[in-house]
C-alpha cells in the first residue's frame, strides 16, 4: 500500500549561486526582520543545543554549515540502487534555515540560520522525489516506520529539538508512540502542516491533516506569504499552532549552492530555530512550556486570538524568548506542603479485600419476619383509621 510519505515542499526554484555571497544575506533580511532575530540574538544564538533534522540528509561540507553537522543513521538504506549517493537537497536546505552560520570574514556572507550556533544532527528518513529509489521507498513495507525509528534515534542521541519538514496523510501507531516517547524525554517536536491548502476541503471542512504535525504535542507550523497572511498552499485546520514565513525563502543546497522556495517545510524549519533558541536559554523547559512561549510571543495574532490558517500568529523569536523568561519561573508540577510528589504513589496501597460469607437460610428467615412485620404494621394502620372514622360519625349525627 502506498505510504504517502512525501516532502512538504512546493514549487522549489533553483537559483544560480550569486556572484557575491553577501547577496544571499541581503535576500534574507525580510525574514530576519519578521522574526526579530537581531533582538533575540542579544539573548542567545543557540549555543549548546542540538536540532535533529529528520529529512533527506544534510550536506555537512556546505560552507554555511561546516563544523555544525553530525551525520546520523540513514533509515532509507537499500531504497536507492547501490552506488547512488543521496541528493540531500531538502535536508540541507532545512538545516541551513535552522543553524546556518554563514562564511567569510565575520561569517557575514551566505545563509544565516535562526540559531546559528546550534548543532545539527542529520537523520535521513526520506528520499527526494528525483532519487531513483523514491518509488521503492514509498511502497516497500520495510520503510513504513522509518520516521518513528528516526525520531527515537534522535531523542536517544540527545537532540533537544526535532524538525520534521515531512508530511504523511496516514499515521502509524509506531509514529504516535515515538512522538509520545520524545515528548516524555523533554524534546520539542516541530513539523510542517502540509501544502494541500489550495485543494478542495476534506470531509472535515478543513484542509487535510498532515502527520506528524497533527499528533498532539507536536508544534504544527503553517506558512505565510510576504504579507504575513496564510499562504494559499498552506494547510488550514485545527492542528495548526503557529505560522512562519514560507514564500520565497532562501537557503543553502548541497555543494555550496543556494536555493529559494516555498512551503510549510521552510516555515517549520524557522520555528525549529526559534525553539532551539528557547532551549539554549532554558534547557530544562518542557515541550509544553516551549509551545506556550512560542504562541504567547507570536506577532500578527488573528483578531479572534486564533484561526486555523495561522494558528496563534507568526513566530517571533524576541517575543518567544521574553515569554519563555516569564514561564521559566514556573513548572508543570505543583510545589509546596499541600502538593503531591508525582514520583510517589497517590495514597496508601489498599489491603486485601475482606470477603463475607452470608447464611442464606438466615437471610431468608429474617426477610420473612421483616415482611410479616410490615404487613402487620400496615393492617394496624388500616384498623386504626377505620375506628377513627367510626368515632367521628358517632359524634356528628348530621353525617347519618
Amino acid at each position: 500500500m502506498l505510504r504517502r510519505a512525501a516532502l512538504a515542499l512546493a514549487m522549489v526554484l533553483l537559483v544560480t549561486p550569486p556572484a557575491h555571497a553577501d547577496e544571499v544575506r541581503a535576500s534574507q533580511q525580510q525574514v530576519i526582520k519578521t522574526l526579530r532575530l537581531p533582538q533575540a540574538w542579544k539573548t542567545t544564538m543557540g549555543e549548546g543545543v542540538t536540532v535533529a533534522v529528520l529529512d533527506s540528509g544534510v550536506d555537512p561540507g556546505h560552507r554555511d554549515l561546516a563544523g555544525s553537522v553530525s551525520v546520523g543513521t540513514d533509515y532509507t538504506q537499500g531504497a536507492n540502487p547501490a552506488g547512488v549517493a543521496p541528493l540531500r537537497l531538502h535536508g540541507t536546505y532545512m538545516a541551513s534555515l535552522i543553524a546556518g552560520h554563514g562564511h567569510g570574514p565575520g561569517n557575514n556572507d551566505g545563509v544565516i540560520g535562526v540559531a546559528p550556533r546550534a548543532r545539527i544532527l542529520s537523520v535521513r528518513v526520506i528520499l527526494e522525489e528525483e532519487e531513483p529509489g523514491f518509488g521503492q521507498f514509498n511502497t516497500a513495507k520495510r520503510y513504513e516506520d522509518v520516521v518513528a525509528k528516526g525520531l527515537r534515534y534522535a531523542v536517544d542521541q540527545g537532540a533537544q529539538v526535532v524538525n520534521m519538514s515531512i508530511s504523511k496523510e496516514l499515521a502509524t501507531q509506531e509514529e504516535r508512540e515515538a512522538v509520545r516517547y520524545a515528548i516524555s524525554k523533554g524534546v520539542v517536536l516541530v513539523a510542517a502542516a502540509g501544502n494541500d491548502g489550495a485543494r478542495k476541503p476534506a470531509a472535515s471542512g478543513f484542509a487535510p491533516y498532515s502527520y506528524p504535525a497533527a499528533f498532539p504535542g507536536v508544534v504544527s507550523v503553517a506558512a505565510t506569504d510576504s504579507g504575513l497572511r496564510r499562504a494559499s498552499f498552506s494547510n488550514w485546520n485545527p492542528s495548526v499552532l503557529l505560522a512562519a514565513p514560507g514564500v520565497d525563502i532562501l537557503g543553502a543546497g548541497p555543494g555550496d549552492e543556494y536555493w529559494v522556495g516555498r512551503g510549510t517545510s521552510q516555515a517549520s524549519a524557522l520555528v525549529s530555530g526559534v525553539a532551539a533558541l528557547i532551549k539554549a536559554k532554558y534547557p530544562r523547559m518542557s515541550p509544553a512550556m516551549v509551545s506556550q512561549a512560542l504562541t504567547r510571543g507570536a506577532s500578527q495574532r488573528p483578531s479572534g486570538g486564533y484561526d486555523t490558517g495561522t494558528g496563534f500568529g507568526v513566530v517571533n523569536a524576541e517575543g518567544a524568548l521574553a515569554e519563555a523568561a516569564k514561564l521559566s519561573r514556573h513548572t508543570l508540577t505543583a510545589k509546596g506542603d499541600d502538593s503531591h510528589d508525582p514520583a510517589r504513589s497517590l495514597g496508601v496501597a489498599a489491603g486485601p479485600v475482606q470477603v463475607i460469607h452470608r447464611d442464606h437460610r438466615r437471610v431468608a428467615l429474617y426477610g420473612s419476619i421483616a415482611a410479616a412485620a410490615a404487613v402487620a404494621a400496615l393492617t394496624a394502620v388500616l384498623v386504626l383509621t377505620a375506628l377513627v372514622r367510626r368515632a367521628r360519625r358517632a359524634d356528628n349525627p348530621q353525617d347519618a
